[in-house]
């Protein structure tokens, strides 16, 4: 995990990360284009549905599973959520 400067854990790090893993265990396809609405209940449910614990545990089986798939796929992920959470980041900052 990241640090910021004064040493804590930075909190949108930690959000965009369990994010990551509950959009990634996700039956969302990029194919699908999913709007940012759907991919915040996507990742809402994931995270009810699995926990932190479980979102991270089936992310890591798939890179043990599925290595190339798995990295494409979390490229994938991380583009969503930047467009997602950048926004409302911006917001919060104002």
């Amino acid at each position: 995990m990241q640090k910021s400067l004064n040493g804590e854990f930075d909190m949108i790090t930690i959000v965009r990360d369990l994010a990551a893993e509950a959009l990634f265990v996700s039956n969302l396809q990029p194919s699908e284009r999913p709007n940012r609405e759907t991919v915040e209940q996507a990742v809402t449910a994931m995270i009810l549905m699995h926990g932190s614990d479980g979102c991270a545990a089936d992310v890591a089986a798939e890179f043990g599973d599925h290595p190339d798939n798995a990295v494409r796929r979390m490229n994938w992920v991380h583009s969503e959520l930047t467009g997602v959470l950048a926004p409302r980041r911006a917001a919060a900052l104002r």
